[in-house]
C-alpha cells in the first residue's frame, strides 16, 4: 500500500512539474511574442511623424505640442522619435539581455536619454557639446564593474577546467518574473 501511495504521489508531482513547466513555457512564448511585435512595430512608430501636421502648434488627443525651436511640429516630433525609438530598443535589449556585460547597455541608454531631454527642451543651444561630461559618472560606475566581472570570469577560468561558455552561463542572469527582474537591475 505504501509503495502504491508513494508511486501515486511521485506521479502526481511529476505531472504537476510538467504543468508548471508548460505554464512557464507558455508565459515565455507570450512575452517573447509581445517583445517581438513591439520590435517589429518600431519602424511604424518612427515614421508616425509623417501624420503630424506641418504647423507650429499641434493639438493631439492626449496632449498639445508647441514647436518653438523647430517652427514645425512634424520636424520636432521627427527629432523626438529619432531619439525615442533607439532608446526604446535599448531598454528592451537591457531588460532581455542575459549576458554578463548587460550593464554596458546603460551607457548608450544614458546618452539617448540625455539627447531626448535636449530635443524636448529645445531652447538650449549647443546642447550636445558637453554630453560626455554628464555621462562620466555613469561610465565611472559601469566600466569598472564590467571589468571586475570579467576579471572574476578569467580567475575562474584559470582556477577551473571550465570553458568560457560554461563560465558565461554561470554569470548569465535568469530572473523569474518582472518584479525580480527589476530588483535584479536596480
Amino acid at each position: 500500500m505504501d509503495k502504491l501511495l508513494h508511486k501515486l504521489t511521485r506521479d502526481s508531482l511529476e505531472s504537476q512539474l510538467t504543468v508548471n513547466q508548460k505554464k512557464q513555457q507558455y508565459k515565455a512564448i507570450v512575452i517573447g511574442s509581445l517583445i517581438g511585435v513591439l520590435i517589429a512595430l518600431t519602424p511604424f512608430l518612427f515614421y508616425s511623424y509623417i501624420y503630424i501636421p506641418e504647423e507650429s502648434h499641434w493639438d493631439a488627443f492626449l496632449f498639445t505640442y508647441h514647436s518653438g525651436f523647430y517652427n514645425n511640429a512634424r520636424t520636432g516630433m521627427w527629432s523626438i522619435l529619432g531619439k525615442f525609438v533607439p532608446l526604446f530598443l535599448l531598454f528592451i535589449w537591457f531588460f532581455t539581455c542575459r549576458h554578463w556585460w548587460f550593464h554596458a547597455i546603460l551607457v548608450p541608454i544614458s546618452m539617448f536619454t540625455y539627447q531626448i531631454i535636449g530635443v524636448i527642451n529645445d531652447d538650449i543651444i549647443f546642447f550636445d557639446n558637453f554630453d560626455l561630461i554628464y555621462m562620466v559618472p555613469i561610465m565611472a560606475v559601469i566600466i569598472p564593474s564590467i571589468y571586475l566581472i570579467r576579471a572574476k570570469m578569467f580567475d575562474k577560468i584559470n582556477n577551473a577546467d571550465k570553458s568560457m561558455k560554461e563560465i558565461e552561463e554561470e554569470f548569465m542572469i535568469k530572473p523569474k518574473g518582472l518584479m525580480n527582474t527589476l530588483k535584479q537591475y536596480f
